[in-house]
This record gives C-alpha cells, structure tokens and sequence, in this order.
C-alpha cells in the first residue's frame, strides 16, 4: 500500500482485498482496532471519496482509501435534523417537521443555515446548497450539495438520476381501494392555494400512485409514489379522494391530534451526480405517525 499526503489528507492505495478496518490498522503501522475504530465513528475515512463509516466495508485493489487526521470533525448534533449521509460533494438529510429549507433571512432556524453552521465549525470551507425542496410542515429525506457545480448537476439530471421517490402519509378515514393512480391538473390561486381539477384547464398534469399500507382508529397510512412533483401535489389528491393528509388543515383536515403535518419523506434513492454510485436511503415511520395507529379508541 503506497502512502501520500496531499490537503492534510493520508492518501492509501489498496492492493488487495481487504476488509476496511484491517487496512487501517495496517496502512497505519499497527494503529490499535479501538483507534481505528475511533477514525471511522467520527468520520475521517474516505474511501474513494466518500466517507465510510462500516469497519467490514470490503476493499477491491485499485481504490484509494484518505484519513483526514488534520481536525477532529465536529459531530453532528440538531434537534431540527439529522445528518444521514455526508461526502465531500453533497450531504443527505432527515429535516423535522416545521423546518423551512431554506430563507434569505440568515437568522432564521432553517436546514440550509444549520448545515453552514455544521459545515464551518467543521473547518470545512463548502457552504450547502438547495437541490429540491419540502414543505416546511413535512418531514423527512432532502439533499443538499457542498458546491455549486454538483448542486447544478443534480438539479438539470433530477429526472434522470433520482430513481426511486416515496412518501408515507396519515390520513382520515379507511381508503375505499388499497391502491390506485390519482390524476388531475393542478392550479395555484393569487392566495397560494393549489386547486384540482379532472379535466385540462391550463394548469400542470400531476400523478400520484397510492398503497394503503394499513389501517387502524379511523386513520390510514398510505405509502405515495409521485411521478409527477408539482406543488402540494400529494396533500391536494389525497383531499380530492375525500382523504386528507392529518393536520393539514389548508386541504381538508380538522384533525388537530396529531400536531403536524402528517407527511413524511421516507425513501430516496438516486445516482451520485459526481460518482455514478447508486445511493438508496430509508427513514422510519415517525413514531406519532404509529401512535395514532396503535391509538386505542378509548383513549
């Protein structure tokens, strides 16, 4: 294995197949299994450059392996997000529910401010850049780049390179069909109200598939799949189907139990603009979603 130095960064060349922490533990002249262990909790192995965090991660000869030993990298820590992926070219998120993505006010608690502020207590010399949005009342899976030029590449290739898009949402009432294809053109009012309708009347064509994926209490939880991404796309047909999104009070709802929104991004997955690796990331359930599910009717 050869060894450089280049950006305070140790640069390793894999010769063999070799299972990652070993290889730490070898290119670093017998660095402990706790210290190295320690290198890939907090961040600071790159392999190819993409930071990787399993210690089993198998090396074929010819990619490269970086340790960042220059800075301890800062832990992530947020009670408005969670860091679920990070590269040196974009980073994955998990936003909570009532989090804007973005403002041109600076002081404002949004993703994209906390995201500057990891990125620069981090010593990192990127800032985030927005590639898509979610309403601020839903949660769930966003990507952010680190510089402009991989922000422009996911934003011109999203259709290309985003292959799988879902999201789960709570709704009132039992779904008559347990799936099925929604479909209408879709209108934005002087006020911001989206507004349906079955037939061409000059607004955006938008489809949405649905799954019931259970039901319980009066409520179901419904697994969607856009093949069209138009604004307030999912909460407008779920109220055209009589079914309105719990807590969305805007398209239908009254249903104040829940104290959100009840929309959550769950699964994206999509090719790295940079890299070409196919990247799959899932988050669960929200936990209040499953409450109202397992909500006994007698409380």
């Amino acid at each position: 294995m050869k060894r450089g130095e280049k950006n305070s960064l140790l640069t390793f060349k894999v010769h063999e197949e070799i299972e990652l922490l070993a290889f730490i533990m070898k290119a670093m002249n017998g660095l402990s299994r706790n210290r190295a262990k320690a290198l890939l909790v907090n961040r600071l192995v790159l392999v190819d450059n993409i930071i990787t965090t399993h210690a089993l991660t198998k090396l074929r000869p010819g990619q490269v392996v970086q340790l960042d030993r220059s800075k301890q990298k800062m832990s992530f820590k947020s009670n408005d997000l969670g860091v679920v992926y990070e590269d040196p070219y974009l980073l994955v998120i998990d936003k909570r529910a009532g989090l804007l993505s973005m403002s041109n006010n600076t002081r404002q608690q949004t993703v994209q401010n906390v995201l500057n502020r990891y990125l620069e207590k981090g010593g990192s010399r990127c800032t985030s850049h927005l590639v898509h949005r979610l309403d601020r009342d839903t949660s769930g899976l966003m990507v952010y780049a680190k510089d402009v030029m991989t922000q422009r590449s996911l934003i011109e290739g999203w259709q290309q390179l985003v292959t799988d898009r879902r999201y789960v949402a709570l709704v009132s009432g039992e779904l008559e069909k347990p799936k099925g294809v929604i479909q209408s053109w879709l209108t934005e009012d002087k006020h911001f109200v989206t507004h349906s309708s079955p037939v061409n009347n000059g607004g955006k064509f938008a489809v949405t598939h649905y799954n019931v994926l259970r039901s319980a209490n009066g409520y179901s939880l419904v697994e969607l799949d856009l093949e069209t991404g138009r604004k307030n796309q999912i909460r407008v047909h779920l109220s055209d189907m009589g079914h309105p999104i719990v807590g969305d009070f805007k398209y239908g709802s009254s249903d104040e139990s829940l104290q959100r929104l009840g929309l959550h991004a769950y699964l994206l997955a999509f090719r790295h603009p940079v890299t070409g690796k196919y990247m799959r990331f899932e988050t669960p359930v929200p936990d209040s979603f499953e409450r109202m599910l397992r909500k006994s009717n007698n409380d």
